[in-house]
């Protein structure tokens, strides 16, 4: 593969996250990550395998109404089976009622591996920005 493809498929790879959250699609939330990885979401909490942080996701969005996770500014360097991606992340999760929600300003700072299923997240530290509780007129 070339480099270009390499971060396309990294691209994808980060959107991926976001559309498996949205969705509730946790079969597709798991194919970010690598069994063991490490994530640090601060305050938010911190996960160690694919499988904890799936079934914290679940748990937290499972109450939530309309979620919108919107990730841009991707700038992602790749040194053959290892890469380094910086993603911002504008996250909405709205109450069950969608009436009134949280949003959530940040970016993430990712460490990922090649592996015989494509690239994935092995390491992710997110630092939030700004955290804001929102409500619809």
């Amino acid at each position: 593969m070339t480099e270009r493809e390499d971060r396309q498929d990294i691209n994808d790879l980060l959107l991926r996250y976001a559309t498996g959250i949205d969705r509730r699609d946790w079969p597709l939330f798991r194919t970010v990550f690598t069994e063991d990885c490490v994530l640090d979401y601060g305050d938010i909490g911190k996960w160690n395998g694919v499988g904890a942080v799936t079934e914290f996701m679940e748990a937290v969005h499972a109450p939530a109404g309309h979620t919108m996770h919107r990730m841009s500014n991707h700038v992602v360097t790749v040194d053959g089976d290892r890469a380094q991606a910086r993603t911002y992340v504008d996250a909405f999760v709205m109450s069950a009622d969608n009436a009134s929600g949280v949003n959530a300003v940040g970016f993430y700072d990712d460490d990922l591996l090649r592996t015989g299923d494509g690239w994935r997240i092995a390491n992710r530290v997110f630092t939030s920005v700004r955290v804001v509780v929102v409500s619809n007129p």
